[in-house]
């Protein structure tokens, strides 16, 4: 059994959540022995899984169809998703769902990071067998590491005793950027430091004008390496993660491994699999972020990090790599279908 680990148009995604579940899965085969290769040209496969969405990748599809292969498309985005993201994604939404119905439609397997974005996708009548597998974490990576944390606050100009909030994402309101500067404002007694890019030129006024917030106590480095990253992660106080939807978040697992405190926006994804003040804390309103914010800070509400590492530990990469094989040899078990147009 071969693989192809296709992805079209790597330079756009390599820092998005779908470039970093590409790394994953590479390393996920690698760790059990599955063989594959991310070279187009090479033809000597026997799957093709497809991350990517865009028309090269619907063609990639049907091509490999048309050579007797198995496709398999990673269901990294939904309508649900693509909504409050860039300009004129809101209005495009129905449309955006229309072509993804298209592309997962075509393949012989889906596979999507949680048992969520299934329940979401099993909504588009697609037809086609749909399974949960989670993008993975790497915990070894992600290992505590005292001076890896002391290299994040020196670099960044941070004492010791500065309380450090961070988040990672995109600058689109999905993720919950306003809230997170608005926090900024009403908290000026914490470092507050938002990881990611997007070009200011292709998002909202008024998420230009929250990225452009001039605080002392409120920072925007950019897009930044995995490593310098894992640094932040070691190096801060709390993980902040106030997205309005995800399919998974591997922000999120590579906070729980780094085990930082965190607290979530509690949004229906997380239900069943996170529970409040168990292994992470949640909040719906702003003052209830504000009032969780400084319990986890000033330690009157109990450390969960150990739990939350848990949840991580249990998507450890070795282990997904075993159910992406699983899946493989599933989809190579299933009888040949027609090629349809």
């Amino acid at each position: 059994m071969k693989v192809l680990l296709h992805s079209d148009k790597q330079d756009q995604i390599a820092k998005s959540g779908v470039g970093r579940a590409i790394v994953h899965q590479q390393e996920a085969l690698r760790l059990n022995g599955v063989d594959y290769t991310l070279d187009p040209k090479d033809t000597d496969y026997d799957i093709v899984h497809i991350n990517t969405i865009f028309p090269e990748s619907y063609l990639m599809g049907k091509k490999a169809k048309k050579m007797g292969k198995k496709v398999i498309f990673h269901a990294h985005s939904t309508e649900e998703d693509f909504r409050n993201s860039y300009l004129l994604t809101n209005q495009v939404a129905p449309l955006f769902k229309k072509w993804l119905c298209k592309l997962y439609s075509s393949a012989d397997l889906i596979i999507t990071p949680t048992p969520y974005s299934k329940r979401l996708l099993d909504n588009y009548g697609l037809g086609k067998p749909i399974i949960a597998i989670s993008n993975g974490i790497d915990l070894d990576f992600y290992k505590q590491d005292k001076k890896k944390a002391e290299n994040f606050r020196k670099k960044y100009g941070f004492s010791d005793t500065d309380k450090i909030i961070i988040s990672v994402g995109l600058y689109i309101e999905r993720k919950g950027i306003l809230d997170f500067v608005e926090l900024a404002k009403k908290m000026p007694e914490y470092q507050f430091v938002w990881f990611g890019y997007s070009n200011l030129n292709t998002v909202p006024s008024k998420i230009k004008e929250a990225v452009q917030t001039k605080l002392d106590n409120l920072h925007f480095p950019g897009y930044v390496s995995r490593e310098e990253l894992r640094d932040a992660y070691l190096g801060s106080d709390l993980f902040l993660f106030m997205t309005h939807e995800e399919t998974e978040g591997i922000v999120l697992l590579e906070a729980l491994a780094s085990k930082i405190p965190t607290l979530v926006r509690d949004i229906p994804i997380y239900e069943g699999w996170f529970e409040d003040g168990k292994n992470v804390y949640k909040a719906s309103t702003f003052p209830e972020f504000e009032e969780k914010i400084r319990g986890i800070l000033n330690h009157t509400l109990k450390d969960v990090t150990e739990e939350g590492y848990k949840v991580a530990e249990e998507r450890d990469i070795k282990s997904i790599g075993a159910e992406l094989k699983k899946a493989y040899e599933q989809v190579l078990a299933q009888p040949e279908e027609e090629e349809t147009k």
